[in-house]
């Protein structure tokens, strides 16, 4: 260790130290002591620059490094705000500023001379907000526990069930989750005087349908209204929430879009409870419109009574009927039959009531007129008849002998009548509902060639069966026209000229809706047009001013030409002057019509089916009914239709 002043000189070999101006020696490793401080310098012959050691050659491998974090960064701030964005923004907004809808009043139902047919009633609805509850499992069992007392209807494990389904802190969390409603006054004001102090529970004041039923045949076609399920709340979007009733069937299903009206909203702030403390913004809805229905409320009342009293006789449940008007396809009445009460749906049922409903052996919920398929039976032979003209295999003249039946091979098929009808022509076939003549002119015998089933299906179709008519109600059935290429396919058999006579007459594999036979009714009625038949004549505003009516055009028109459906015609009158329907002739106008009797099953009685119009030279109306398993048309189902005709055109006049 250097104790003596030292001294840097410059040498010719610098950086060394000298003592008393000589040399003093190089150190160890190139470095001397400066003489000021106690530091080592390096010893060089050249200048040197000080820097930091680094390979450029991992460069790339950094940034490559760097980049992949940086998209983390980036792609998990895309995630935040813009695919989660509006979750999140919601999730906070909810703590504060809620959205809430103002529900329209929904619109009214009319009959034909604008007396209302349903209304709305206050109805007391308890929802919750989840997030809104409190997060202390206590507090939250102890407003269960009280909401459970009031009501005494739903257990709190009942009440922790609804929950159950909500996970917390989910979106659907700061959604209102429907509890109960159909709440009476008394309960629903308890609720309401401490829901102020239950964070998250919420007492509505909903309306709810009330149906004035003059007859509980109006269920069928006005339906009813529910509570949205989960399903319904999918496919209907941001225009319902979870507590919002939606329209089940019917004409209440049919114009749910009519009816509703628009939703207004209104932004509130909430405090710390979740209760409303100030409205900041509000947008008025629209109130839902008012539909006015071609329905005559006292034709509907007459025809169920007439059906109803004809059903007692016979000891007998299942039966419809429809009147309609010729002209524009309005319909005026339709009775299916059991029915049912559609204010208990409204109101609210219990599993239990809806398992006896649903599992009535009867079907009171199914309507008949839409939704049953039945063989038609000799109601289709104007159909036939028709064809036949139309194709020239027939005129009014042609003429078969009717001996009681055809016999082919080793098959034979009969006529109603032993021993047959004798010489007949078209109009004595409708009449008398001869089966011979339309075995004859549907399938051919010997010689005669007859339409064959192609060009019955033809004509089938040309009349609307074989598809919906697309009346304004849910549930319409197709009925069904056999092919031979259907046979082959599903029952793996070839298509027999049996199978072309029983489809002449209305029977085999064919199936018709009550509906499609009214409305084809109508086609001889009003010679040659096909229309759409419907309920809903006018809409309206929510104060009854005009908004459109609907279209009564024809959906098809002169496809048949107007003589042979006037030939057509003829036959049917005969069918009340002097054939299978002369019980009508007490009716004070002149009808015309065609009774039918089908065969459905080997051991149980026969449909009973009249299908006819009146008065028979300006029809106004087509009236057509069904009794299931009531045997013969002309002794079952023509006296209703004769009931109904005579107090109709009595009132009338």
């Amino acid at each position: 260790m250097l104790n003596k002043r030292q001294k840097i000189i410059k040498t010719k070999n610098p950086f060394t130290i000298q003592e008393g101006g000589s040399e003093y020696g190089r150190l160890k490793d190139g470095y001397r002591l400066d003489w000021t401080q106690q530091v080592f310098l390096p010893i060089s012959s050249e200048k040197e620059t000080v820097g930091r050691n680094f390979n450029f050659s991992n460069l790339p491998k950094i940034n490559l490094v760097l980049i992949f974090f940086l998209l983390i960064i980036l792609t998990r701030v895309a995630w935040l705000q813009i695919v989660r964005g509006k979750y999140y923004h919601e999730l906070a907004e909810g703590n504060r500023i809620r959205i809430e809808q103002i529900e329209p009043k929904r619109g009214v139902i009319y009959d034909k001379d604008r007396n209302p047919m349903v209304r709305n009633v206050a109805d007391f609805l308890l929802y919750f907000i989840p997030a809104d509850l409190p997060k202390n499992k206590q507090e939250k069992e102890n407003i269960i526990k009280r909401i459970s007392q009031i009501l005494n209807v739903l257990s709190p494990a009942d009440i922790k069930n609804i929950l159950a389904k909500i996970k917390s802190g989910s979106l659907e969390s700061y959604q209102p989750l429907f509890i109960i409603d159909n709440i009476e006054y008394e309960k629903a004001m308890l609720l309401y005087l401490e829901s102020d102090k239950m964070p998250g529970v919420h007492l509505s004041n909903k309306t709810k349908r009330e149906y004035n039923l003059s007859n509980l045949s109006l269920s069928h076609i006005l339906g009813y209204t529910g509570k949205i399920s989960e399903n319904e709340l999918a496919k209907a979007g941001s225009d319902y929430s979870p507590i919002d009733y939606i329209g089940k069937t019917g004409i209440e299903n049919f114009y749910e879009n009519e009816l509703k009206g628009v939703n207004g909203k209104k932004q509130i702030e909430v405090d710390a409870l979740g209760k409303e403390k100030k409205i900041i913004n509000q947008i008025i809805g629209e109130d839902g419109h008012n539909l006015v229905l071609s329905l005559d409320i006292n034709l509907q009342k007459k025809l169920e009574e007439s059906i109803t009293n004809e059903l007692k006789k016979l000891k007998l449940n299942k039966a419809c009927g429809i009147v309609m008007n010729p002209n524009n396809g309005e319909i005026l009445a339709m009775v299916s039959l059991p029915s049912f009460n559609n204010n208990i749906f409204s109101k609210g049922i219990s599993q239990k009531e809806f398992q006896e409903i649903i599992n009535h052996p009867d079907h009171p919920l199914f309507n008949r007129c839409v939704s049953g398929e039945y063989p038609p039976g000799s109601t289709i032979k104007p159909i036939i008849a028709t064809a036949g003209l139309e194709e020239k295999i027939i005129n009014k003249n042609t003429s078969f002998l009717s001996v009681g039946g055809l016999r082919v091979g080793e098959w034979f098929f009969p006529d109603w009548k032993a021993g047959g009808h004798g010489v007949t022509n078209v109009k004595k076939a409708l009449a008398e509902s001869i089966n011979t003549f339309f075995y004859y002119i549907g399938g051919g015998f010997n010689d005669f060639i007859g339409l064959g089933v192609d060009r019955i299906v033809k004509y089938a179709k040309l009349f609307g069966l074989g598809e919906q008519t697309g009346i304004d109600i849910i549930n319409e059935a197709k009925g069904f026209l056999p092919s031979k290429e259907w046979k082959e396919a599903v029952k793996g058999e070839r298509w027999y000229i049996g199978d072309t006579y029983h489809l002449s007459i209305g029977q085999g594999d064919i199936s018709v809706t009550p509906l499609q036979v009214a409305n084809y009714t109508a086609v001889f009625a009003n010679k040659g047009s096909l229309y759409q038949p419907h309920f809903v004549s006018k809409i309206l505003t929510g104060d009854d001013k005009m908004i459109s009516q609907i279209n009564n055009k024809p959906i098809k028109n002169n496809f048949i030409s107007k003589e042979n459906l006037t030939i057509v015609d003829e036959g049917m009158r005969q069918t009340v002057v002097a054939g299978s329907a002369r019980s009508l002739q007490t009716a004070p106008v002149a009808c015309a019509g065609k009774t039918g009797t089908a065969q459905w099953a080997n051991n149980k009685p026969a449909h009973a089916w009249f299908t006819g119009f009146a008065p028979y030279d300006n029809p106004q109306i087509v009236i057509t009914i069904l009794i299931e398993q009531g045997g013969e048309g002309s002794s079952v189902a023509v006296p209703i239709a004769n009931d109904v005709l005579t107090w109709y055109f009595s009132q009338k006049k």
